[in-house]
């Protein structure tokens, strides 16, 4: 039997495809908002890639409080001495803070037997030093990736008396007990919050507030390191966060986190994180 086909039967044809078409487009971005919004979202290990690594200051660890990030006393905010200071390529503008990494010391007489991984946190910014070479006391010089490590961190992996060895690293899932944790400065036209305790990714790439008696959710700027501010009156209202994340690109809502009487100077903790 004869195959025919009318003009017309195409016609019907190519709607039905356009209608599937547009259907599959629908339930796409539906799919995709939901990756992004609804269902939990796992940080993954990266590929291994080799660097170098320094450390600074001595045993106490004294030397990595504070740092560019943000943090503060380093011991209070949960971080320890399983810490580093990266160099500019790394840090990415601040957008690196919270990072965690694995390394292993290698190819080095300095590296301790069977070669044993340590995690640390970013925390700091290891600055250029351009009055010296590169390869010879300019290690943070760009575009060199490198980790300036507490020196207990590096003890925990070398011998300290090698300086720098070379070390293959990836980021990997920062384990963080407990949720989001917010500390807040600034004043009453201005909020600044250091944003700690990150979990996944560890990283933080946007944040929105909303006061409970302003009902909308304000932006926030990206000041520095770990920190993000809004320019508004807030005082007298309990506040709420939205963070997302810079790997992940995940977004989660902190609510409530501070109370109405709130204050700077305070840590306030939330109970959700990255995963």
């Amino acid at each position: 039997m004869a195959f025919s086909f009318s003009f017309h039967s195409w016609n019907f044809i190519s709607f039905l495809f356009i209608i599937i078409i547009f259907s599959l487009m629908i339930l796409e971005s539906t799919v995709t908002q939901a990756a992004s919004y609804g269902s939990v979202i796992q940080f993954r290990p990266s590929s291994w890639k080799l660097a170098h690594a320094t450390f600074y200051g001595d045993e106490t660890a004294s030397e990595t409080m504070g740092g560019a990030c943000g943090y503060g006393n380093l011991f209070d905010s949960g971080y320890g001495t399983n810490t580093a200071a990266l160099s500019t390529t790394l840090f990415n503008n601040g957008y690196a803070c919270g990072s965690c990494f694995q390394m292993k010391c290698v190819n080095s007489k300095w590296c301790y037997k069977y070669s044993p991984s340590i995690t640390i946190t970013a925390t700091n910014l290891c600055p250029p030093n351009w009055a010296q070479d590169s390869n010879n006391g300019g290690w943070c010089n760009p575009p060199r990736t490198h980790f300036d490590l507490a020196k207990p961190a590096f003890m925990r992996f070398a011998e300290w008396k090698a300086g720098i060895v070379p070390v293959m690293y990836r980021r990997v899932p920062c384990a963080k007990p407990g949720g989001l944790r917010f500390k807040f400065q600034g004043n009453g036209y201005w909020l600044l919050v250091y944003v700690m305790n990150v979990a996944g990714g560890g990283d933080i790439s946007k944040m929105w507030v909303r006061g409970s008696k302003t009902g909308q959710w304000i932006s926030m700027s990206h000041n520095w390191g770990a920190s993000y501010q809004a320019f508004a009156v807030l005082g007298g209202q309990s506040l709420s966060f939205r963070v997302q994340s810079y790997s992940t690109k995940e977004i989660i809502t902190a609510s409530y986190v501070a109370p109405s009487n709130w204050n700077t100077g305070m840590t306030y903790k939330s109970n959700v994180n990255f995963h």
